[in-house]
């Protein structure tokens, strides 16, 4: 699903001496489809940027990757445009939803976006509403929200294209021990019904022990890459 060889992302500095800093160097990394994977490492080490890469956010400065069988250190802004549109959902540390929006609208938003019938867009709405618990709210504005349930709002809007990858960047930063037991228990579900390849970035212990497979970054460079047998 994920293939990224010899992948360095090198940010050209605006200081006296000119020296480019190296956010990704020489990574190499596979991630099937379907896995579960948290990336940690401490704050500087690249993971937030190999996620901008993987999001065709960024392109790499060198090296191939390749998502779902698109080359997107070689694409082009409209394949980039098209691949974050449809293959790809993102779940944001500070939820990102649109106040003048319901639930049920923000969720519903990307499939309006793509031109799905309204019909077939609530629906699916429906679906991945019901799938986050939020049912019994889908008719309340962000602001009338707990961060717990706005989190599980913006799971669902990430889900409701059905991408193949879902990218969530510190998706319990700003939440609670109980909401954060809620966000654990989706992306479990998530995980579990095969509903995307899932890479999760923290600094959560709680988070990162959830994920069968853990890879932890430092300077740029993959430091270790350990499995476990549990969810």
């Amino acid at each position: 699903m994920i293939s990224l060889t010899a992948v360095s992302r090198i940010y050209q500095s605006t200081d006296v001496a000119g020296q480019g800093v190296i956010a990704l160097d020489q990574v190499d990394l596979r991630i099937e489809r379907g896995e579960f994977v948290a990336i940690t490492g401490p704050s500087g080490c690249g993971k937030s940027t190999l996620m901008h890469l993987i999001g065709g956010l960024d392109t790499p400065t060198s090296g191939e990757l390749i998502v779902d069988g698109l080359a997107l250190h070689a694409a082009g802004e409209k394949e980039l445009t098209a691949y974050r549109r449809h293959r790809l959902g993102v779940v944001f540390q500070f939820f990102n939803l649109l106040p003048t929006m319901t639930v049920r609208e923000n969720v519903t938003l990307p499939l309006m976006l793509q031109g799905v019938r309204a019909a077939e867009a609530g629906e699916r709405a429906e679906e991945k509403i019901a799938l986050v618990g939020m049912g019994h709210r889908a008719g309340h504005f962000p602001h009338q929200l707990s961060g717990g349930e706005m989190q599980r709002t913006a799971i669902a809007r990430a889900l409701v294209h059905g991408p193949s990858v879902l990218l969530a960047d510190e998706p319990t930063g700003n939440l609670d021990s109980a909401n954060t037991r809620q966000v654990l228990d989706i992306l479990r579900e998530i995980h579990g019904r095969g509903l995307a390849t899932l890479l999760v970035v923290t600094h959560s212990e709680e988070v990162a022990e959830i994920a069968p497979r853990r890879i932890s970054m430092r300077d740029g460079r993959v430091e270790s890459d350990r499995r476990s047998n549990e969810v």
